[in-house]
């Protein structure tokens, strides 16, 4: 019988990177279609989405990393208060622990002849694990989330901006409409594919909200209606 193929091991990086990946399509393109909305040049929608690009790769990396570094703090603190705990009330936790399997359907003495085993061979991951959650399938990185989130922000906003440098400038903002919608629905089919989820909801759910983003950004654009030369 070969090894079962899980999900769960990809969720930190898979995550990152297409968070990263939607947010440089969809903020890039919204920026680019806000500003060809009030401007009649290509420059300056060539800057405005330039500064995006970096701006965002640099914010996205640098947000993940926090985030995610705070997130293993925690962990790490949580995995020291529950080793002085079984230092010192090893009994209490034993039974902590022996009480969390009856809860999950363990009859009393079945319970804590899995927890004294489990205790017995490593009491810390098995109270890691079944008392706070933590494991190493879904244990922080905040290095490999901030380059798989910066690297995809790059990734995904090179895409808009290729299309605001090659359109025609007079129908820039739909063509940028349309190559994003395209680019969203592959970027939402692959982490899709990869994530084992339903491939249809994930399109639709990232083509939906990257087109209110659009929408909005080009209405701000004609509202205020400035024509930059």
């Amino acid at each position: 019988m070969g090894i079962e193929k899980h999900y769960i091991n990809r969720s930190n990086w898979l995550r990152a990177a297409v968070l990263g990946a939607n947010d440089g399509i969809i903020s890039t393109a919204s920026l680019i279609i806000g500003v060809s909305a009030a401007c009649n040049t290509r420059y300056p929608i060539i800057l405005a989405g330039l500064a995006g690009l970096v701006a965002g790769a640099l914010s996205m990396a640098a947000g993940e990393y926090v985030s995610v570094s705070s997130q293993s703090d925690i962990e790490e603190a949580d995995l020291e208060r529950e080793k002085k705990e079984l230092d010192s009330n090893p009994s209490d936790e034993l039974n902590e622990l022996a009480e969390i399997y009856e809860q999950r359907g363990l009859d009393k003495k079945l319970a804590m002849q899995v927890a004294l085993k489990l205790t017995e061979h490593d009491a810390l991951a098995a109270h890691a694990r079944d008392e706070l959650g933590i494991n190493k399938h879904t244990c922080a990185n905040p290095l490999q989330a901030a380059f798989a989130s910066g690297g995809a922000f790059l990734f995904g906003a090179f895409l808009p901006m290729l299309v605001a440098t090659c359109a025609p400038l007079n129908r820039i903002i739909i063509c940028q409409y349309i190559f994003t919608i395209f680019f969203l629905a592959i970027t939402g089919a692959i982490a899709s594919k990869a994530g084992g989820a339903n491939i249809f909801k994930g399109i639709l759910r990232v083509c939906f909200w990257g087109t209110i983003a659009m929408v909005l950004s080009a209405l701000v654009g004609y509202l205020f209606g400035v024509k930059l030369h």
